[in-house]
This record gives structure tokens, sequence and C-alpha cells, in this order.
């Protein structure tokens, strides 16, 4: 069981993986939209009744990187958060693919390191969470072929990131590769991007394993 303490402000940030459809008014009904982050957000709930606490979606369906970042003040430093976890990337990877307008790996660093020093510079022990870049298989070759080659390096950049910060790393390739030796991937990731309701379940669970220690233990 993951415990919140009075006062947090649990972030997910990201592109549509973590937007999910959410509603953008107050409806409580629909503010973290469907997804991993609904389901983590409702465990959150349900088991910390007692404590006084807030879990926040702020994923933009399409944005890459540089995107992020371009509302990083309205969207994470203005939040106050104290758990920030960001999923994002996959959307450069496929920028590069459509028409060259993603942030290369080295770029996409950059960036990352931009925001992380920001909210860090907010508040030192907030707890960071960065989640992997990942790819399923795509109907389209020439689109599967090329995300199939490239996503590993926004997947080894965000690695390096969270290591280099001490933050959390939510691996997540290894887990879509392993199941995919023994199910059918369009059940977990229908269109090489975008989880499945299953898919999402996944996430989630292994989101929880990787954050709860560190999260309890604040």
């Amino acid at each position: 069981m993951i415990k919140m303490k009075n006062g947090d402000v649990v972030l997910f940030q990201g592109d549509s993986i973590t937007d999910g459809n959410r509603g953008r008014s107050e409806d409580p009904n629909h503010i973290h939209g469907h997804g991993y982050q609904y389901i983590i957000a409702s465990e959150m709930y349900v088991d910390n009744t007692e404590i006084d606490f807030d879990v926040v979606n702020r994923g933009v369906s399409g944005d890459r990187i540089a995107q992020l970042y371009g509302r990083w003040k309205e969207d994470c430093l203005n939040l106050r958060p104290t758990v920030v976890s960001i999923l994002i990337g996959v959307n450069d990877c496929n920028g590069m693919y459509q028409n060259n307008n993603g942030s290369l790996p080295e770029r996409y660093k950059k960036i990352y390191r931009c925001m992380l020093d920001e909210v860090l510079e907010q508040n030192p022990d907030v707890l960071l969470v960065i989640m992997e870049p990942f790819f399923g298989v795509s109907k389209d070759e020439a689109y599967n072929g090329y995300m199939s080659a490239h996503v590993w390096e926004y997947s080894k950049a965000a690695k390096e990131i969270a290591e280099e910060y001490g933050a959390v790393f939510v691996p997540l390739q290894d887990m879509f590769d392993e199941y995919a030796k023994h199910t059918d991937i369009f059940k977990l990731i229908w269109d090489g991007v975008h989880p499945t309701t299953g898919g999402h379940q996944l996430i989630a669970r292994r989101w929880k394993e990787c954050v709860e220690e560190r999260i309890n233990s604040r």
C-alpha cells in the first residue's frame, strides 16, 4: 500500500498515454482520465482516506518533451508537487520519423535536465519518477521498423537521467517484451504506442512495484 502524507501533491505528466482523455474541468469523475494514472490514483485515494492530499494529471496528448517543458511552469511548478511522475519520449521518436520534428536523444536529455532542475530548485525533497518510453508493434512495417530501431535510444536516455538525478526509474519495455512472448501484443498496446485497458493495468502494477518503497520511506 502506498502511504501518502498530508499536503502531498502527486503529479502525473506526459503525453497521450498519461492524458487518457482526462477532463479539463474540475469534475472529479473525469479529472484523471483513463489509464495507469487513474488506476494508481484510485488506489491512493481509497487507501489514504484520512489523509489530505491530491493527485493531479496534466498529461497532454501529442506532447514531445519540448512541448512539455513549454508548459512546465503552469502544469508543474505552479502546482507545487511533492511527487512528479513523467512519461515522455515516444512522440519525440515518432516526430523524427514523421517530419524530423522531435528532439534527438541528446536534446531530449538537455530538456529533461532543465525540467528536473527547476522542480528541484523549488522543492529539493520532491520525489522524481521517470517512466521508460516504450513501443510495441505496429502494423505499418516502415513505421514499426523505425520505431523499434530507435525508441530504445530514448529509453536509454530516460534511464541515464533517472540515475543522474536519483529518481525512481520505472522500466516498461522489458515487461511488454516479455508478455509479447506468450500473448498477442496488440491486446496490450493496440497500435504500437497506446496501451489497451490491460496494458494500462500492467503499467500501473509496474509503477507501484518501483515507487512504493521510495514513496513510503519519505
